[in-house]
């Protein structure tokens, strides 16, 4: 490529991958631009800034996006219950929407001709990224190092990112005794490759950054109360800090991550089914997230209509989370999906109190003034209003089409024809 390529904004993490990118843009001849979002990582963004610029960044951009992922992606998704494959809590994917689109507000605001970013050509956030900048800004051109034969053959594994670091002084916290990567925001941090390629190699006890383990963790239970309003959490209260309130919507998930992590809450290793076909294993601390969903879904138990649950699990959940999992988060079908969450959520109001203790959340009470549940209606040791008759028609309702299924059955055998379910077994 001849001089002058152009002007790149790169998605810049400071990492092994990004800061070695930005090196080799510039040999091709590009201008590069770092951003970097702050979406709640523990990072060190001045010493980021620093790296960028030294490694040669004509410009470096910090976007604060915390607030709206909290508000705009972290939130609705709680409301939906969110969920990959009855395990993943989709903290990586979440935070790439507001990634992508601060990123494309700079590139437009500094004219920049192409975007780029570190992802490799075997994942999904490669996918996640560049829809989202398609669906924000249609004409965008995207760089791709990691999908380029002139890169990926010179970099045929990440130890040769280790030494061309290494020859061009680019310093970087990964390193040959620790061989994987992370992605961290305020919902979670990601553990891959390396070591961790092999499905059935534990991960060392060092690896795991955010939350002690389950034997590290304190013996004393520590209990709490989430209130709900539309099903965002409002309140948060600390029962063993004088009944300390959190209000604020980033410091409830700031407070809840920290009580996560101090009980070992929210771990988990697993390998799963990315968007392009192959399996990958990953390993995730996610620990207000993982308090947040416990309490959301219990007090949904107590607060939600049974058919609108059942609608909202069947549909909006499973197809949010396909969505965001898959990247398409900036397409009319999000759009479509999201308008349902509020009036799902409209009756999700009440308090969950909770205890905290050695990786678990254990739900101890509920409580909501929505009157969807009747504890007198409920109870075995008086009608409260209910009529048992009742309850005879509706079973003989309900039995119509199971008789008629167990008749045709009987005919069958009558018939000499054996009637069989699906499992071989005799009906």
């Amino acid at each position: 490529m001849s001089a002058k390529s152009g002007r790149v904004l790169l998605a810049y993490s400071g990492g092994l991958d990004t800061s070695c990118i930005l090196a080799w843009l510039i040999e091709q001849g590009y201008e590069v631009y770092a951003f970097m979002a702050d979406v709640g990582q523990e990072e060190d963004f001045e010493a980021a800034r620093k790296k960028a610029l030294a490694v040669g960044a004509k410009k470096f951009f910090l976007e604060d996006l915390k607030r709206e992922f909290v508000n705009e992606l972290i939130y609705p998704a709680v409301q939906a219950n969110c969920i990959y494959e009855n395990v993943y809590l989709l903290g990586t994917s979440l935070a790439r929407p507001v990634i992508a689109r601060g990123m494309i507000a700079v590139a437009d605001k500094e004219g920049c001709d192409f975007v780029s970013h570190g992802c490799t050509g075997k994942g999904n956030d490669q996918v996640r990224f560049e829809l989202a900048f398609y669906g924000l800004k249609p004409d965008i051109k995207v760089i791709a190092p990691w999908r380029l034969p002139v890169f990926y053959n010179r970099f045929a594994g990440r130890q040769a990112l280790l030494d061309y670091a290494s020859q061009n002084k680019i310093p970087v916290q990964q390193t040959a005794a620790k061989p994987w990567s992370t992605d961290e925001n305020l919902f979670h941090i990601s553990y891959e490759a390396g070591i961790l390629e092999d499905p059935d190699t534990t991960p060392p006890v060092d690896m795991w950054k955010l939350t002690k383990s389950i034997e590290e963790a304190p013996t004393t239970p520590e209990k709490i109360s989430i209130e709900f309003k539309a099903g965002l959490p409002v309140k948060v209260t600390l029962l063993a800090e004088q009944n300390k309130t959190i209000t604020d919507p980033v410091d409830i998930f700031l407070t809840l991550n920290a009580l996560g992590r101090k009980h070992g809450i929210g771990r988990i290793d697993i390998v799963e089914n990315r968007f392009i076909g192959v399996k990958s294993r990953g390993c995730y601390e996610s620990p207000g997230a993982t308090i947040l969903r416990v309490a959301h879904m219990d007090i949904e138990g107590l607060t939600l209509d049974r058919n609108v649950r059942a609608l909202r699990d069947q549909f909006v959940t499973v197809e949010f989370s396909r969505i965001l999992y898959n990247g398409h988060f900036f397409t009319p079908e999000r759009e479509f999906v999201t308008s349902a969450i509020p009036a799902s959520q409209r009756t999700v109001n009440g308090l969950v109190r909770l205890k905290l203790y050695k990786g678990n959340v254990v739900v101890e009470g509920r409580s909501s003034a929505e009157g969807l549940y009747d504890e007198h209606e409920s109870s075995m040791d008086e009608l409260g209003g209910f009529e048992p008759t009742d309850t005879t028609g509706f079973i003989q309702i309900e039995s119509i089409r199971i008789k008629k299924w167990a008749q045709a059955n009987m005919r069958k055998g009558q018939a000499g024809v054996e009637p069989k379910d699906v499992y071989g077994t005799r009906v």
